[in-house]
């Protein structure tokens, strides 16, 4: 399932005001500066993958960043795709499964999965994953289901 789209960026006062001069550098065409978007994550739209996964993502032009909130059991099953991902616990432990190896993750490790390398992780206590993507998911832009959603 695709995600609809964005919550409404945030682009008013207190989080976002007028600074005169500042965060411009000399010689950088407007045309070729675009300002940047502030997001408040938890407010993203939740998609319910699995029984015991959601996720909320953001896509930027060249990544997609997204929050995967895991119950205990949750599966993302073997798999493989062409995009750089880079993994961090914030809460939680999963075991990663690549190449003949195991890796436990817990809060506040990072792992960096090379694109099309094989991987599949299992969730064995309620997790929060943060997850970098790129480039872009465009599988997922594209309505494809997440792997996780094949799980049983």
């Amino acid at each position: 399932m695709a995600q609809d789209r964005p919550a409404p960026s945030l682009s008013t006062a207190p989080v976002v005001t007028d600074l005169p001069g500042g965060g411009i550098q000399p010689g950088v065409s407007g045309h070729s500066a675009d300002l940047p978007v502030l997001y408040q994550l938890d407010q993203q739209p939740i998609e319910q993958i699995s029984p015991l996964v959601q996720r909320q993502y953001l896509t930027g032009a060249q990544s997609t960043f997204v929050k995967w909130t895991v119950k205990k059991g949750g599966i993302f099953p073997l798999h493989h795709h062409a995009n750089e991902q880079i993994t961090w616990i914030t809460e939680g432990r999963c075991e990663v499964s690549s190449q003949g190896k195991k890796f436990i993750m817990t809060p506040g490790t990072v792992m960096i999965i090379p694109p099309n390398t094989p991987h599949e992780f299992v969730c064995t206590e309620d997790t929060i994953d943060i997850d970098f993507f790129s480039p872009q998911r465009q599988d997922w832009i594209d309505g494809v289901p997440s792997i996780a959603a094949t799980s049983k």
